[in-house]
């Protein structure tokens, strides 16, 4: 919200809960149990910042309404996409457009957001780019159902694995669910999911319906290095992949344009490339801190439920760490 409101686009959060991040809570079911999940006990970053609670797709579309409103040039149905020259003071990104004519742009700078299977990754040399990756050994089954989800995230850890319902709207929820890499789509049918959901969260699920979309995503943590080349810089998902426990996917990519808007800015209006020089190195500090909290959150709230992966000595040690994020604030420094 801090970024959003300094560059005033705050608006594109409007109508949407607010609040400050250190009063929110969210309910955490342990075996059933229900307990509160203190987010601003259990991270103090960022804690005096205003909130809003509002689902990515939401967010990305009122951003693209505000850009267009602003007279920003954004062009659907780009096609075959390629960066070229990057390392000289006037890179050029050519693509096809919707009549299979091919375009050329002429560019100061190349910003690389398209995403972790996106090409800008790969104008980089492959003996410049490097990349470190840590998988977890587990997925998520990930369901898009329309149904919404009441209260806004509910998540739970069970013997059975992870759960979680988190909403994507007025009228929508996502739903995770903890499964070997192994499984796939078929194996989860419908049925079987809201089965499965209910026994995590140990109580029935009174609102049940459609699941329009699943998928098995592998949990993992990935950074490129360097986030910068010539004159291509990369931000979000092409440089960066996060375990979607932290819920930072989204907050990491609006740190990345920032650091690169403000940098941009510095150059054009004075000359200046300090920032830009100093853009990858800034991210990847920024990056990094949030990879250290993902993956001792991950961590936590899975060894502390199904054992089959880590083991019962990992499961106990999760449930103490988990018990001291769930205990109130006097009780953690007593």
């Amino acid at each position: 919200m801090r970024v959003l409101n300094e560059w005033g686009v705050g608006e594109a959060v409007e109508g949407h809960s607010h609040g400050n991040i250190s009063d929110t809570d969210l309910p955490l079911l342990m075996d059933g149990e229900e307990r509160r999940w203190r987010t601003g006990d259990a991270d103090e970053v960022e804690v005096e910042a205003d909130g809003a609670f509002c689902p990515q797709q939401i967010l990305v579309r009122n951003l693209i309404r505000i850009f267009l409103r602003e007279g920003g040039d954004l062009r659907f149905g780009a096609r075959d996409v390629s960066p070229h020259d990057i390392d000289t003071e006037r890179p050029v990104v050519r693509y096809r457009d919707d009549n299979g004519s091919t375009r050329t742009l002429t560019c100061d700078f190349v910003a690389g957001a398209d995403g972790y299977h996106g090409v800008s990754r790969t104008a980089v040399p492959e003996d410049v780019l490097t990349c470190s990756t840590h998988e977890f050994g587990y997925a998520w089954l990930s369901a898009m159902t329309a149904v919404p989800a009441d209260p806004l995230a509910v998540l739970a850890v069970h013997a059975r694995g992870f759960a979680a319902q988190i909403t994507r709207g007025p009228d929508a929820s996502r739903l995770y669910l903890q499964c070997p890499l192994t499984d796939t789509v078929e194996q989860w049918p419908d049925v079987r999911v809201w089965r499965e959901l209910e026994a995590r969260f140990g109580r029935f699920v009174p609102a049940k319906g459609p699941i329009t979309s699943k998928q098995v995503v592998p949990l993992r943590g990935v950074v490129f290095s360097p986030m910068s080349h010539g004159r291509l810089y990369l931000l979000g998902d092409a440089a960066h992949l996060i375990s979607p426990m932290s819920a930072q996917g989204m907050s990491l990519a609006l740190h990345d344009a920032d650091v690169l808007a403000r940098a941009v800015s510095r150059q054009v209006e004075k000359n200046d490339t300090s920032l830009l020089d100093s853009y990858s190195a800034t991210c990847l500090n920024h990056t990094w801190e949030r990879q250290a909290s993902a993956v001792w959150r991950t961590q936590v709230m899975h060894d502390a439920g199904d054992a089959t992966y880590e083991g019962e000595f990992r499961k106990q040690i999760a449930r103490k760490n988990l018990e001291t994020m769930l205990a109130p604030p006097t009780a953690q420094h007593s």
